[in-house]
């Protein structure tokens, strides 16, 4: 586990990079999908140095990277791995199955839908016959709901120990503004993943 002094000098180094900072802050979600790593934390951090619409830019663009990688993985070098893996969850064999009928409507509420885990997603769409393209798309468009209510929350964090406990502090005015903006952040979130999951269960049967 790093410290907060480490990711600290982290953040400010990318920060004092420019665009090469930014550049290697999204490719790390590569190797974080790879290997099982959550992102949840990445996400956050992003929001907290580039603020929302820089952030939600590099993590779209990260965690779409990083799912493609574990795609590709899981159709190639990694398969035997993959299949192994996968073995452990047999919930996730019903993708199989259901992209045969409509692969980029099963992609994208999957992906919005909290009850499938973004890693094991991955993996679980490359053994699966979805094409890559459209895998790809409809990851894109179904993680970015999450994704930006973790970067609006990282984005209110005033430093990194602020950010790693979630004890933000900030003026009254500052206050109402981030609550009115989470409320709204979290309400069309919570819609879009209640809504994915009601019609995701007449396409695949979840738990």
């Amino acid at each position: 586990m790093f410290s907060p002094e480490t990711i600290t000098a982290f953040l400010d180094w990318v920060q004092s990079a420019g665009l090469w900072g930014a550049v290697l802050f999204g490719l790390a979600y590569i190797p974080a999908a790879i290997f099982f790593v959550p992102a949840s934390v990445l996400t956050l951090a992003a929001g907290f140095v580039f603020g929302v619409a820089r952030g939600t830019v590099i993590v779209s663009l990260g965690s779409t990277a990083g799912a493609a990688a574990a795609f590709v993985v899981a159709r190639t070098l990694g398969h035997n791995w993959v299949m192994d893996r996968m073995a452990r969850h047999p919930r996730f064999n019903v993708i199989g199955s259901a992209v045969e009928s409509d692969a980029f409507t099963v992609v994208l509420l999957t992906r919005l839908s909290p009850l499938f885990p973004f890693n094991l997603l991955n993996y679980a769409f490359g053994l699966s016959s979805v094409p890559f393209k459209t895998y790809v798309l409809a990851s894109w468009l179904g993680m970015l709901p999450g994704a930006l209510m973790y970067i609006y929350l990282g984005s209110a964090a005033q430093n990194v120990a602020t950010l790693l406990s979630s004890e933000h502090h900030r003026t009254r005015g500052q206050q109402v503004i981030f609550a009115l903006g989470l409320v709204a952040t979290m309400a069309v979130t919570t819609i879009v993943t209640r809504t994915a999951r009601r019609v995701l269960r007449t396409i695949v049967p979840l738990p």
